[in-house]
């Protein structure tokens, strides 16, 4: 090594040390003649070099050698200065390889002449290059290239200065160093005025083009994009771009529109698209999925990984140089001056050092956070994809809930992963550059810091596997918990009519609870790891010294504190160890969980459907000997041995009894129900109507539309078939009314006529319609019928599920299907004549309808209504404000909250008192620490106090600490812990009792982003987060306080600084707070959309408009990802500018040391002074940056709080009014001028309704669609409460008493047949109050008992989410079953038999009277039938009570509503007839 060390530096390159090769001496490094010096220029040299042959065979040039261009002045500048620099070091090499020769005959050492040309062939070469472009470098390259030489060159340039000055004399060589910096400036501005030209060029392309392309009216207005997009090199590295918006949220508060819109390169589009490629290319070569998913992320990103990886070394470099500026201090402070004004030159260095560390740390960060940002995009995106092609076994085991989850929680987590990446390398680098020095420091004592540092590491593994476990845990136990919430709040209207919502909300509790354990078993393992790493620097410290004393290695201040130093900046990023650790721990299992998810089955609807050419095909449907099973299973088919065809232009009808089947066929030629033999061709476009309307959040107009292009004719059309005209009328902002979610705001008959224009509008070729007729009026059916599939799609090939027999005569063909078998296929009259099935189904509806009383109406009075409304009414454009629609603008935060939520957290004693402590820990912790320091400053060169007696004492003090650090976390977690269960307690309190004008008027998303993600910050983030927002600022105020004492003349610079940094936090949080709400605003609005994706899926793949869904997904991911870009960028802003002050008041400190008259202070102190002076730096940066995230993490809070106190429903309970434990006893209901309105600012829906439901009476209901049934049926169950009026049941008013007495009391089959996920058993008897067999009694009589006989778990079969394994008969069947079991005096029947056939509904109908004989039985209906044997009917016309009296005498009355709609449902009986 000596050899090869002589050969190329000579004797000179170690004489002047003792014959030593390396020597760390800063007198050495800085000599510009030194071997050192020259082998850090021929680094740089070969870097270049290497990078310029790399840019040249990456990139060929697009234009000729010679071609002609035009430079600018400074690329002119530029190549000059730098040319003439360079030929001025191949001429000073060329003579000093003369002069060598002449003098001494030989060419030895090759450092004073091969090294100087080297050099100068290198800076000729790259500067002509670059400057004149005679080669095309990438963008990156140039940077990559002139980032590092600018910061050697300006490395180089100091040294050489502080050498001449030193040493009194300028050499040639010298000159040279300082005259290439001003070159290495000029080439990086260079390099950034053709990047800005490049940037011009290519706009003005892209505008050129643009409208080629027909993108124009994609492309953004420029200025509603990112000024980052146009930013320039110092624009971007010192965040000027974000001034703009810090001054706009100065002048006013945010809202959404203010928010610029991503640059194209970061929007979730471009992310996801370079997601699938890579993905793609990964799995041709790579077996795992698994695997190739996660590297896929890597390759999207590994440009970006790379540069922040560059920017993370710069950070470690500059950051390791500061501990041997420190130690030079000393040596200064110690009067071992190396020259005059060493101090002075060695305080701008290290100021210079600050800044660069700076930049560079604020440049890591940002550009991960970025990355991390766009991977979160990238899974968002494609799991909002994989929603939509999800297998029906895929969604048996990924619920909604899940799903949320996975969106919301741990697309979020791997998100945050980037962040730390850099952690993990960066700290074993920092570790061994602090190892390296503290060997230079104490020798072979390093090996003691060592030990315990490994030892620690090993201590963790354990720890980590525990967590790693712990956290799996967890994130199940919160997709449980989620699901159980989602499925309570979606369907909050049944659990409030069934007076179920304390069962449900103690399940959610229980759950809670189990989720708490694991969160604690979590928390506590971090906790541990925490203690353990912050420990380490103290048991390091410790060690070392130990080691020192056995080894007799001398302590001094200047050996003590530059070690002290040294841990103190490495003791950052090691206490940050755990952070990396846990950040580590949750993305890998959030990877696993999604992992999963995108690996899950998929639909294989695509290879069913044929693109059809021919047009006689168009609109067919042929299936030949298939067999069909939902679970894919060929053993056990849900439709077995399929045979039928149906050509373009029929109509076909499909009946059957509950539970045939008729529903899963329409889903096979939807695709929706794997194949498992034989064959099915489909051609053409569909149209679909499902059983269960799905409407989106919106208005009337765009859930028709459904992303259609807007035609006014064929608009008023759609509306004129679906009978909406009239409904319009009555909305105050006709088609442009916004519905709530999930259609809250209309009645089912609306929802489904909404799905039937829907369909229409589309004018596709073949209309699947999953019986839409049920929730609506005889009068309405007959109407629709006729209009819309007669007349409307007349040539449209038509499948219609149906119960409504007598519309089966008008159908070319009929299927009649059975237990999964379609039994018989034909027309009407075949049917009649050949199947005995179905002469059954058509006798079964006979005797429904009751035909003798029916008969005697006198035909001739038909009704006959004209809607005279014409397209202007429907057209008008209504301009609705949005205060007066139904769905509010989500609620957020405006301004500076102060301490409010801070507080709301905090919530009660305990929480103040955990608080209190934590924070006297902390402060207890750095009052040791300085004791510590300040002992061994003190005591360090003491003759009279021996070096065990030193170590001693100073191990004790740093005993103190430890203990100090273990307590304060435990009672950080017994803090989170505290908060997390009281908000969440309060939420889930709140959202129980919160009226159902509450649900009708917010959308689910909104709800469940707070108990999801917002509920995951408050339980995993805010506990620590808050811990040190607290204890950072101590540790920076006790460092300037040590600063001060020792020269409190920089407070006299830190006093202003500080008020400038207060100012500047000020200016920082009004852009900073009202971007993060906006951040949950829209996070809100993608749960939501997420949430309805997931709901209609089936709806959203039958119309193919995928792409139109995933779109929307994509801008609501982008306005997301905009705000989250602009609170990191603000964050970064602040934290520099911070910074920036932090180096000066420690510049400000190293130069009143210097002026300081020697002899002051010991040199002991102002080490110890010193080393907390680097770590100034740090401790603000931590202080700031904790409390930004803080700020940010507590909107959460702030959003939860919204929803804790929203305005509850009436008590529960009234102990002092309390009705008799047998009450009802006889069921009397009287109604006194009933009025009611859905919101106080809302128009009257029932107008003064006045009547008695005696005893034991049978009340039935009828009245056209939207009249107000359902709301009188609301208003006796108390879901609305009565603006005027009342009702009494047997002497008591309903208002008088709790919502739990009354609710609890009453029975009711509801208007939608709601299952929740569990068994049979549990869906019949959540509660548990009866035995099996009063089950099974129950069940038997609801025609089920053979059903769930038929299932190996019997009573234990499982109900999926939404009860998606039962017909929607069925569901309705167990409803039916709940109000038997319960046995009420008072039975409400809400369209209850809507959704079963005719044969289904006559024993049910026989069963009520037997069960219900003498209870007083409600029934809502639209079939004519269910009521003609009430003993009184109610009839309503809109919203006011038309007639009360008993069917015979209304029969009588000419002008009777209920005659009129009996007439309309005898003629479609007598039609049936007929045929």
């Amino acid at each position: 090594m000596v050899d090869v060390w002589s050969f190329i530096c000579g004797d000179c390159g170690f004489s002047k040390n003792g014959g030593k090769p390396f020597c760390y001496d800063i007198n050495f490094l800085k000599d510009p003649s030194s071997c050192i010096n020259h082998l850090m220029v021929t680094f740089l040299d070969v870097f270049l070099l290497i990078m310029l042959l790399f840019m040249m065979f990456l990139k060929i040039s697009s234009r000729p050698f010679w071609s002609l261009v035009r430079y600018s002045n400074l690329q002119l500048v530029s190549a000059i200065t730098n040319g003439f620099l360079g030929l001025l070091q191949i001429s000073l090499g060329i003579w000093i390889l003369k002069e060598k020769l002449r003098k001494n005959h030989e060419f030895f050492p090759l450092k004073e002449w091969l090294l100087e040309i080297f050099h100068g062939f290198t800076w000729l070469s790259v500067s002509l290059t670059v400057s004149l472009q005679l080669k095309q470098p990438s963008r990156a390259c140039l940077w990559i290239c002139f980032v590092p030489m600018f910061f050697v060159c300006g490395t180089l340039c100091t040294l050489s200065m502080s050498y001449a000055i030193g040493a009194g004399k300028l050499s040639l060589k010298a000159a040279l160093n300082v005259l290439s910096f001003p070159g290495a400036v000029l080439l990086l501005l260079g390099t950034y005025k053709a990047c800005q030209c490049e940037d011009a060029n290519r706009e003005i392309g892209e505008s050129l083009y643009a409208p080629l392309n027909c993108h124009f009216n994609e492309v953004d207005p420029i200025s509603n994009v990112t000024p980052f997009c146009k930013a320039g090199f110092f624009s971007k590295i010192s965040f000027w771009w974000l001034n703009p918006l810090m001054k706009t949220s100065q002048e006013k508060t945010l809202q959404d529109e203010d928010i610029p819109k991503l640059r194209e390169f970061d929007r979730a589009e471009t992310c996801y698209l370079t997601f699938v490629e890579q993905l793609n290319k990964q799995r041709q070569c790579e077996s795992s999925k698994h695997s190739s998913i996660l590297w896929t992320i890597i390759l999207c990103h590994q440009r970006e990984i790379l540069v922040t990886g560059l920017f993370a070394f710069f950070k470690v470099l500059a950051l390791s140089f500061t501990p041997l500026l420190l130690n030079a201090f000393i040596m200064v402070a110690e009067g071992n001056e190396s020259f005059k004004y060493e101090g002075y030159i060695l305080a701008m260095s290290l100021f210079f050092i600050k800044i660069i560390e700076s930049l560079s740390q604020r440049q890591w960060y940002f550009r991960t956070r970025l990355v991390g940002m766009k991977v979160r995009s990238q899974l968002t995106a494609t799991i909002s994809k994989k929603i939509l092609r999800l297998s029906n076994t895929a969604r048996l085991v990924h619920s909604g809930g899940e799903i949320m989850n996975y969106m919301t929680v741990d697309a979020y987590r791997i998100g945050e992963f980037p962040f730390w990446f850099h952690q993990t390398w960066t700290t074993i680098l920092q570790l061994c550059i602090a190892l390296v020095i503290l060997f230079r420091t104490i020798g072979l004592a390093t090996l003691a810091s060592m030990a315990v540092i490994v030892l620690t590491v090993l201590c963790n593994a354990p720890l980590s596997k525990l967590q790693y476990k712990f956290q799996s845990k967890l994130m199940l136990a919160q997709d449980e918990r989620l699901k159980v919430s989602s499925e309570a709040l979606t369907n909050m209207k049944v659990l409030k009519l069934y007076a179920w919502e304390n069962h449900f909300k103690n399940v959610v509790d229980c759950l809670r609870n189990v989720e708490l354990k694991l969160l604690s078993s979590v928390q506590l393992r971090r906790t541990y790891n925490v203690f353990l790493f912050w420990a380490s620097p103290i048991l390091v410290s410790v060690a070392s010294f130990l080691a020192c004393y056995f080894l007799e290695v001398p302590l001094h201040a200047s050996n003590v504190f530059t070690f002290v130093a040294t841990l103190n900046l490495v003791q950052d990023p090691i206490s940050s160890i755990p952070d990396v650790i846990t950040a580590i721990i949750q993305a890998k299992v959030a990877f696993a969980r999604i992992a999963v998810f995108l690996n899950a089955p998929e639909l294989l609807s695509k290879n069913l459907k044929n693109e059809c050419f021919r047009v006689d095909l168009k609109g067919s449907i042929s299936i030949k000997s298939a067999d069909f099973s939902w679970e894919g299973n060929a053993l056990k088919p849900t439709l077995r041995s399929i045979n039928f065809e149906v050509r373009h232009g029929q109509k076909v009808a499909i009946c059957g009894k509950v539970g045939s089947g008729k529903s899963t066929l329409l889903a096979t030629i939807l695709g929706e129900v794997p194949k498992t033999k034989g064959i099915i061709d489909v051609h053409g476009k569909f149209a679909y109507v499902s059983q269960t309307a799905w409407i989106q959040t919106g208005t009337i107009r765009e859930n028709i539309l459904f992303g259609s292009e807007m035609d006014d004719e064929k608009y008023l059309e759609t509306l004129k078939r679906s009978s909406l005209l009239k409904d319009l009328e009555l909305f105050c902002y006709g088609d442009l009314t916004e519905i709530g979610e999930r259609g809250v705001n209309l009645s089912g008959g609306q929802k489904q006529r909404i799905q039937l224009a829907r369909a229409f509008y589309e004018n596709a070729d073949i209309y699947l319609l999953d019986d839409p007729f049920s929730a609506v009026d005889a009068h309405t059916a007959k109407k629709l019928f006729d209009e819309y599939i007669i007349e409307g799609l007349k040539g449209k090939t038509v499948l219609l599920v149906t119960h409504q027999v007598e519309l089966l005569p008008k159908f070319d063909s009929i299927l009649l299907i059975s237990d999964g078998v379609i039994l018989q296929t034909g027309p009407y009259h075949q049917l009649m004549t050949s199947s005995q099935d179905f002469q059954d189904l058509i006798n079964a509806h006979k005797e429904t309808s009751d035909s003798d009383q029916l008969a005697s109406v006198t035909l001739s009075q038909r009704h006959s209504s004209s809607n005279k409304c014409t397209q202007a009414i429907v057209l008008k454009q209504f301009n609705a404000p949005n205060g007066n629609q139904l769905i509010k603008k989500e609620e957020r935060g405006k301004g500076d909250t102060g301490l409010k939520p801070y507080l709301q957290y905090l919530n009660q004693m305990k929480g103040y008192i955990f608080f209190s402590m934590t924070a006297l820990t902390d402060l207890l912790f750095v009052v040791f620490s300085i004791l510590q320091n300040s002992w061994m400053a003190a005591n360090v060169d003491n003759p009279h106090v021996s070096a065990l007696k030193l170590i001693l004492v100073y191990f004790t003090i740093g005993a103190f600490s430890i203990v100090f650090i273990f307590t304060r976390g435990l009672l950080v977690v017994a803090l989170g812990l505290q908060s997390s269960n009281y908000l969440f307690s309060q939420l889930m309190n709140s959202l129980f009792r919160a009226p159902m004008s509450f649900y009708d008027s917010t959308p689910l998303g909104r709800i469940l982003s707070r108990v999801s993600s917002d509920l995951s910050i408050i339980d995993l983030d805010i506990p620590f987060s808050l811990t040190f927002a607290v204890g950072a600022p101590i540790v920076f105020f006790s460092s300037l306080t040590v600063l001060a004492v020792v020269s409190w003349q920089v407070l006299i610079v830190a006093i202003p600084m500080i008020y400038v940094a207060i100012l500047m936090q000020k200016y920082y949080f009004a852009l900073a707070k009202e971007v993060m709400r906006i951040n949950g605003t829209t996070k809100s609005s993608l749960a939501n959309h997420v949430a309805e994706t997931v709901a209609g899926a089936a709806t959203i793949r039958a119309f193919e408009d995928e792409d139109r869904s995933f779109e929307k997904n994509l801008y609501l991911i982008d306005v997301n990802a905009s705000s989250f870009f602009h609170i990191i960028a603000s964050n970064e802003w602040l934290i520099q500018r911070l910074e920036i002050i932090s180096a000066i008041v420690l510049t400000a400190a190293a130069l009143c040391m210097v002026m300081l008259p020697p002899g002051t202070f010991t040199s002991g102190f102002i080490g110890m002074a010193l080393s907390y002076g680097l770590s100034l730096n740090a401790a603000l940066v931590y202080s700031i940056q904790h409390q930004c995230t803080l700020a940010n993490y507590i909107i959460s809070v702030e959003r939860l709080n919204q929803y804790m106190h929203i305005k509850s429903e009436a008590e529960e309970i009234v102990e002092e009014n309390r009705p008799p434990l047998n009450w009802p006893v006889a069921g009397k209901v009287e109604i006194n001028d009933l009025k009611i309105r859905y919101r106080p600012e809302g128009p009257l829906v029932l107008h003064g309704i006045t009547c008695t439901f005696e005893p034991g009476r049978k009340i039935g209901i009828v009245g056209r669609t939207g009249c107000g049934k359902s709301t009188l049926i609301s208003a006796l169950f108390r879901l609305v409460e009565p603006a005027g009026g009342k009702i009494i049941i047997d002497g008591i008013d309903i208002t008088s008493i709790g919502l739990h007495d009354l609710r609890s009391r009453l029975g009711i089959i509801p208007q939608d047949p709601i299952l929740f996920t569990g068994t049979v058993r549990y869906n019949l008897d959540p509660l548990s109050e009866h035995t099996d067999q009063e089950i099974w009694e129950v069940l038997g009589k609801c025609q089920l008992r053979e059903v769930v006989q038929g299932k190996e778990e019997g009573l234990n079969s499982s109900v999926l989410e939404d009860g998606s394994n039962w017909s929607m008969g069925q569901r309705q069947l167990f409803c039916l079953g709940r109000a038997l079991l319960r046995r009420s005096r008072i039975l409400v029947l809400d369209e209850a038999t809507a959704s079963i056939d005719n044969s289904t509904d006559l024993i049910l109908q026989k069963n009520i009277r037997v069960e219900f004989a003498d209870c007083t039985v409600i029934t809502v209906a639209h079939r004519i039938p269910t009521v003609m044997d009430c003993n009184m009917v109610l009839a309503i016309s809109d919203g006011e009570l038309a007639e009360y009296d008993e069917p015979t005498n209304l029969m009588k009355r000419e002008e009777s509503l209920f005659r009129k709609l009996v007439i309309e449902y005898w003629s479609h009986f007598q039609s049936a007839e007929s045929h």
